[in-house]
């Protein structure tokens, strides 16, 4: 069976057993906006689709490092140290890669006209296993924003 299609119709979150996966095509073919598709002990995998003029939402993870990786779109990325202070602007295309330090207040904004795809890595897990937020609006509920 192929992981990463069973992945994409059942939403299903294959930690923390061991997993190969084709992320580009994974990451191309998600269309909700977050996807937790894998979930160790010490690591987490999601996936996202920003619509158009859309963002991730400012947020910050005190113990948690941040790796983002864009497939599609382009965006801005914007980093500080408090939330009233995103002093990192800084252009994202397709192929790019963002680092966020743990306690870095961060938003990533689709300034396209297609969806922004990309995936992101947390360490330790920022999202509960199994996590498949179809929108951002049910994003921001159930993560109490």
């Amino acid at each position: 069976m192929n992981n990463q299609k069973a992945a994409q119709t059942r939403h299903t979150d294959f930690g923390p057993r061991p997993f190969i996966v084709d992320i580009e095509k994974a990451t191309l073919e998600n269309g909700a906006f977050r996807t937790a598709l894998w979930t160790g002990t010490h690591m987490q995998l999601t996936l996202m689709c920003i619509a158009p003029g859309e963002d991730i939402g400012l947020e910050m993870h005190p113990h948690v490092d941040q790796f983002l990786r864009v497939e599609k779109g382009r965006g801005v990325t914007t980093m500080g140290l408090t939330e009233d202070n995103l002093a990192f602007v800084q252009p994202v295309f397709k192929d790019d890669a963002v680092f966020v330090p743990a306690g870095t207040w961060h938003n990533i904004i689709n300034t396209g006209d297609g969806p922004l795809k990309l995936y992101s890595i947390y360490a330790p897990p920022g999202h509960q296993p199994g996590t498949v937020h179809e929108t951002k609006e049910i994003a921001e509920k159930e993560e109490g924003h």
